[in-house]
């Protein structure tokens, strides 16, 4: 996991990225926005329809009602030029935090008083919200996010004048620290996080528990917590909290059904139907990170109630027993949970250090490849983003295809994996040896740097659309299998120079996207010219008689073939061919030139 130092400025680019692609709304609008999808909604969309903007806003910057959390969200939000530059006046949060009032206690008059100078669509906006909270008791969320500072005192006032309400309401007030915070755990794909959860202790059902273990480390202030928990109540976080439990793991759901389905998450739902009273024995359990932690008496029942949660370990557990909550009613599963305070850490280094480690040396049940260890690196995630943005969905986890397909839906994405990406550029860009010794080579520390240089779209997606279709000019023919990385390496070294500019690269991928005959069909006739002279190449130069090796071994077991084959190219291959080849690639620059005008 990429635990480099964030700066101010890289929030603020971030936040211009936005405007980027939303021109009409002002910076402040915008820093709102991102706030929006960091910590409340993983949907653009619905971010950008909560926005009020104008003047008479009556503080409301943002307004979202989620029909399905069944909660009202009002955001305010003070972007200061500079990190912690200003401290936020103390009438302008009280202020805001008396919008609870106005949506829990106030009578109609006093309510049509106050919005009565207001902006017709904020009006609306918080009188549909009162409706909600008063008539269908949904529950009120209030966000105060500043990139300046905010006293303790106002912090400890506002948040006592709110919990009089009751537990429907809550106010968080979010200073500089704690947004950079927040910042770090969107670009880790912890976004929006999911501000609390009950653990419910286990009890009853002739089990008896004597509480928790409490751990305290006074030296790293780490707090560890271990106890049991039933399992309908493990299935119900995820019930509750969905895919964004598990946004640190490092792998995705790997299923249980058919053929393929996984053989350990088979065994466990094995164990749940015949002997569920052993689950305990026989499972590991699950390992839960948080920022926050506190044990309460809750109508009856002992809970942690954690803030921010991320299930690290065990969502293997956790999926399979929401499979079946009937039968997990009867388990019993053991919970470690390990809080880890980010206020001792100003950057986020020191607890992305610690629950990368953690995550590591926990997720060993299913065996762990390289290529899972790096599913979370910050790359990977601004690559998912990026590629997201233009119609792909990135499987930078390991999951079952069922997962994908449940995530992908009906939406018109084309499915991409991080291993398929990896492999286009190294097929196009390194020694073919190397990517024919093994596609999890290309992420250990050795190549993954060269494999994912950056997070461009634009950088990967030629690459891998050509690989597209020197798979397709391979297809069926066993032998052109053996020299497919050599001769998309030789096909990229020629194609390259027609797409170094980034319109010329999008036109590329977009006419390989639509199968457009135009660039596919001179595209896919040159690549056949360089397969039947890469056999020639190895008919020439794999050897004589006993020493003669077979194609497969040829391809594998040697290094510099691109470097020779592109020498064998010019050198013994006929006039005839090369002018073929020349015609064919002059129509794929045409094609390219002509789309992009």
């Amino acid at each position: 996991m990429n635990t480099s130092t964030l700066t101010f400025n890289d929030l603020k680019r971030e936040v211009n990225e936005f405007g980027e692609r939303f021109p009409r709304l002002k910076d402040d609008d915008l820093f709102v926005l991102w706030f929006l999808r960091a910590y409340v909604t993983d949907s653009d969309e619905r971010a950008v329809e909560g926005i009020t903007g104008g003047s008479n806003d009556k503080g409301v910057d943002a307004l979202l009602i989620d029909e399905n959390a069944q909660a009202v969200f009002i955001v305010q939000g003070k972007y200061r030029r500079r990190l912690g530059e200003k401290i936020e006046n103390r009438s302008d949060v009280i202020a805001f935090a008396e919008l609870a009032d106005f949506l829990h206690t106030w009578e109609d008059d006093e309510a049509q008083a106050f919005l009565s100078d207001a902006h017709a669509a904020v009006a609306e906006m918080l009188r549909t919200a009162r409706k909600k909270v008063q008539k269908q008791k949904y529950r009120t969320w209030l966000y105060f996010v500043t990139t300046g500072k905010v006293s303790p005192t106002v912090r400890k006032d506002v948040q006592q004048q709110v919990r009089n309400l009751g537990q429907q309401v809550r106010i968080e007030v979010i200073g500089g620290k704690r947004a950079m915070l927040l910042f770090r755990d969107y670009l880790d794909g912890v976004a929006p996080p999911i501000p609390t959860l009950d653990l419910e202790m286990e009890a009853g059902s002739g089990v008896k528990v004597d509480g928790t273990t409490h751990r305290f480390d006074m030296r790293t202030k780490v707090d560890s917590w271990v106890f049991s928990m039933r399992g309908d109540a493990v299935a119900a976080l995820y019930e509750r909290s969905g895919r964004r439990l598990f946004a640190r793991n490092i792998r995705g759901f790997l299923g249980i059904d058919g053929k393929r389905g996984n053989t350990v998450n088979q065994g466990m739902l094995a164990t749940l139907k015949s002997e569920p009273e052993r689950f305990f024995y026989y499972n590991n359990g699950i390992t839960i990170v948080c920022d926050e932690a506190e044990q309460k008496i809750s109508q009856g029942r002992n809970v942690l109630q954690v803030g921010n949660p991320q299930i690290i370990n065990g969502q293997q557990t956790t999926r399979t027993l929401a499979t079946c909550p009937q039968h997990a009613a009867k388990a019993s599963v053991l919970v470690k949970v390990i809080r880890v305070p980010r206020d001792t850490d100003d950057d986020g280094e020191a607890f992305e250090a610690l629950v990368s480690q953690i995550v590591a040396g926990t997720n060993w049940q299913n065996a762990i490849k390289p290529s899972d260890l790096m599913s979370n690196d910050r790359r990977q995630i601004e690559l998912e983003r990026g590629l997201r943005k233009i119609g792909y969905m990135y499987l930078r986890k390991r999951e079952s295809k069922a997962e994908t397909r449940k995530v992908v839906g009906r939406r018109q994405f084309c499915v991409v994996s991080k291993e398929e990406l990896a492999q286009a550029v190294a097929g196009c860009d390194l020694d073919p040896y190397i990517i024919r010794s093994g596609r999890e080579k290309l992420f250990t520390e050795e190549h993954y740097g060269q494999v994912f240089p950056n997070s461009d779209p634009d950088y990967y997606l030629p690459r891998y659309r050509l690989m597209r279709e020197v798979t397709r000019v391979a297809r069926g023919a066993p032998q052109r299998g053996y020299a497919k990385w050599m001769v998309l390496n030789f096909m990229w070294s020629n194609v390259a120079q027609f797409i170094r500019r980034r319109r010329k690269t999008r036109a590329f991928r977009l006419l390989c996207e639509r199968q457009d005959d135009a660039l596919v069909t001179p595209l896919c006739q040159a690549t056949d010219h360089v397969f039947v002279e890469a056999l020639k190449y190895y008919r020439a130069n794999r050897g004589e008689g006993e020493a003669a090796l077979d194609i497969s071994q040829f391809f594998k077991n040697r290094r510099g073939h691109h470097t020779r084959f592109a020498q064998f190219w010019h050198s013994s291959v006929s006039a005839n061919r090369l002018q073929a080849f020349e015609r064919h690639l002059g129509r794929v620059q045409n094609a390219i030139t002509l789309f992009e005008d």
